[in-house]
């Protein structure tokens, strides 16, 4: 059995931020050899971003825990190909590579001369994968953007928030996760058609696309209803159900999830056998007109017991689906997420020991890595150049002489360094 379900391809990564680096981390955890070009002299951004080492042995270091977390398991080249040499030298790496993953603006790469069209034919079995805000055509595709310009254009962001408040944001890159899975999932399918055909192929992926996957019921709604406009429900699901956020006595708070089917044994917990009679909540769609009434009623029943968990005990008698509305702090340290690795501890040697998210998903025949490390900037300029184009060592040493190859300050920088360390 191979250790790994993707050992033996190789993975360019020409992306930074989140998208991108998430599409190409899950292949390099998956056991891809993921080289991640970072564009000299800086690299990726995130390595300015969340916390940096303390230490003064790694102060001035590139690591950071934000780049950490989405960058993982990957190899850090680090290039100027801006620089002519340096595309030379990136044009020479394409035909060792089985994937590429870019999120530039669209049209850097055709101007590079590293579109597909060009890269294929000196690589043709090259699967390129491009991740934008809207994609490369269309009235948006030249616009800058991140997740969460992606959320306003989807129609998202305005559903967020209280009915007569302001939209409001989801301060989080669900976006640009999701559109990286999204990437990571195609790149997949993709060379399984590889595999069976012998051909690469062009895939896109688009934050503005993902976010509108993400509408579940309203589209259909929207287009058939033509004066229909869905309206912001606070912290309730316009569907009523009642499906959403209520208060508890001791001022925390639950959610609770009702389909329909499960009204009766919703009342059964409530013990509340006068509700199964009220002519307002004799039908989904009546209980939905009425929800304001049923979010009364049932933080009524909530302001019964002394504290959350006694109120979440008896509706999980009757198998009603709910939750505590934890904090990330009390989410972190649930046992649960704990025992199945979705909360794991990772150690860096400049940033001590912190956790980041596991992968999503698990496999019966694998098992993921319990030692991760993130490479700092161009950490492995030299491993990468001898592997893949067989480079002499003093060639090397003439890109980092005239500029084209940079590396983190506190590794060394050298072959000769690197030998004598």
């Amino acid at each position: 059995m191979m250790k790994s379900m993707l050992q033996g391809y190789r993975v360019l990564d020409m992306t930074q931020i989140v998208a991108g680096p998430t599409c190409s981390r899950i292949m390099a955890e998956l056991g891809a050899d993921v080289i991640k070009l970072e564009l000299a002299p800086y690299g990726d951004r995130t390595r300015f971003g969340g916390l940096k080492p303390r230490d003064p042995a790694h102060k001035g270091s590139s690591q950071s825990t934000y780049y950490f977390q989405h960058n993982h398991s990957k190899r850090s080249l680090a290039l100027d190909w801006k620089n002519p040499q340096g595309l030379a030298l990136l044009r020479a790496l394409i035909p060792h590579f089985d994937v590429l993953v870019e999120n530039f603006s669209p049209g850097v790469m055709e101007r590079a001369g590293l579109s597909y069209e060009e890269l294929k034919k000196i690589n043709p079995r090259l699967v390129m994968c491009s991740i934008s805000l809207a994609g490369q055509t269309g009235p948006l595709s030249q616009k800058p953007g991140y997740d969460y310009i992606a959320q306003a254009y989807a129609g998202i962001t305005d559903l967020i928030g209280d009915p007569d408040g302001d939209p409001a944001l989801i301060t989080m890159a669900m976006g640009d996760t999701a559109t990286g899975i999204s990437a990571a999932m195609a790149i997949g399918y993709a060379l399984l058609h590889r595999e069976r055909t012998g051909q690469g192929q062009y895939v896109e992926a688009t934050l503005l696309d993902t976010y509108f996957q993400m509408h579940e019921v309203a589209i259909p709604r929207v287009s058939l209803r033509k004066n229909y406009t869905p309206r912001r429900t606070g912290s309730q699901h316009p569907d009523g159900g009642p499906t959403g956020v209520f208060k508890c006595a001791d001022g925390s708070y639950i959610a609770l999830a009702i389909l329909p089917h499960q009204w009766k044994a919703f009342v059964q917990a409530l013990d509340a056998p006068e509700l199964l009679d009220d002519p307002r909540y004799a039908t989904a769609a009546l209980r939905r007109d009425h929800n304001e009434d049923l979010k009364n009623t049932l933080e009524g029943w909530l302001g019964g017991f002394d504290n959350r968990d006694d109120a979440l005990a008896a509706l999980e008698k009757h198998r009603i689906p709910c939750a505590p509305v934890l904090t990330l702090n009390e989410a972190m340290a649930h046992p649960h997420l704990k025992q199945r690795n979705t909360v794991r501890q990772v150690h860096d040697a400049g940033l001590g020991s912190f956790d980041i998210p596991g992968l999503p998903v698990t496999f019966s025949s694998w098992k993921p890595e319990k030692k991760l490390q993130a490479g700092l900037l161009g950490e492995h300029n030299e491993s990468v150049l001898r592997d893949i184009l067989a480079m002499p060592d003093e060639n090397i040493e003439q890109l980092y002489d005239e500029g084209v190859l940079i590396k983190d300050k506190t590794a060394p920088r050298s072959i000769k360094e690197t030998t004598e360390t």
